[in-house]
């Protein structure tokens, strides 16, 4: 004490030791717990980091460069909390790019199923198509009547009765319609065999095709030797075999047809009553 009061400049000098020695202990203990927090944080950090791959790329930049987290939370807060938008924005992106491919692929499917319904359509319409022409172009043998008309085959079972046809009626019958309508369409073709067949229907008329079609003075090829004399063309046939499976071009009470300018006899023209012309033909009931 009395060196210190001898010396005044002593005592500064020790309050100044004391200070230094008192700010060393305190610097050493915040370094401990800035060390602390840094670990603390930065274990959280990467804990959030595997949900925000902006920060997860932040966080490895720090560790590599060295950078303390301390260092890191001292930037500025805009740059800090500038990376959980950025994170936001890169999966509502991804998220958003999932839906416009999967919103892509629903319209490739649905275009592909459209066009596969419709090649299925067009082609069960095509087999229609060639199963109803293989339908007409076979004569059937048997032909199915109601009182008033012609049935189709599908219809058989509502025939109040039928009919056979044997392979020579079938013949004679496409004989007369090349006969009659050799230069006419082929709806003047199917109509004069209805013609034939409505005869053989009706209970005014001979019930066979033969006695139908040799009926005196009904179809002029039977009296001047035309019948006998055509080869039916294939016109001809596929006329007869639509009209014998049940497709008609006049009505089932339509029994007679004229060529108004090769007839001798207009009778019919005069006392029947005209329904349907085809080509040269008029048709009457």
């Amino acid at each position: 004490m009395e060196i210190i009061s001898k010396n005044r400049w002593v005592a500064p000098m020790l309050s100044v030791l004391l200070v230094c020695i008192v700010g060393v202990n305190v610097v050493q203990a915040t370094g401990k717990w800035n060390e602390a927090s840094d670990s603390k944080q930065m274990t959280e950090l990467a804990a959030s980091a595997h949900n925000n791959p902006a920060l997860s790329q932040e966080q490895r930049r720090m560790t590599e460069d060295g950078t303390s987290l301390s260092s890191y939370t001292s930037k500025s807060s805009v740059t800090w909390t500038a990376a959980l938008p950025a994170g936001n924005w890169l999966v509502s992106a991804q998220h958003e790019q999932e839906q416009k491919q999967a919103a892509a692929q629903r319209k490739a499917k649905a275009i592909a199923d459209a066009k596969a319904k419709k090649e299925a359509a067009l082609k069960l319409a095509k087999l229609e198509r060639a199963k109803a022409a293989a339908a007409v172009s076979t004569p059937p043998q048997k032909l199915y009547f109601t009182r008033t008309e012609l049935l189709k085959q599908d219809d058989a079972k509502l025939a109040t009765w039928s009919y056979s046809v044997s392979d020579k009626e079938l013949f004679l019958l496409q004989k007369i319609v090349m006969a009659e309508a050799e230069g006419e369409p082929y709806e003047g073709k199917v109509a004069v065999a209805n013609v034939v067949l409505n005869r053989l229907r009706s209970a005014n008329f001979p019930d066979t095709i033969y006695k139908v079609i040799y009926q005196k003075s009904q179809f002029s090829p039977v009296a001047n030797g035309r019948l006998k004399r055509v080869t039916p063309n294939e016109d001809s046939i596929k006329a007869v075999n639509a009209a014998l499976n049940g497709q008609k071009q006049v009505s089932d009470d339509t029994y007679y047809f004229l060529s108004l300018t090769l007839a001798d006899d207009l009778t019919v023209a005069r006392t029947k009553k005209e329904v349907k012309r085809i080509g040269h033909h008029t048709f009457y009931k």
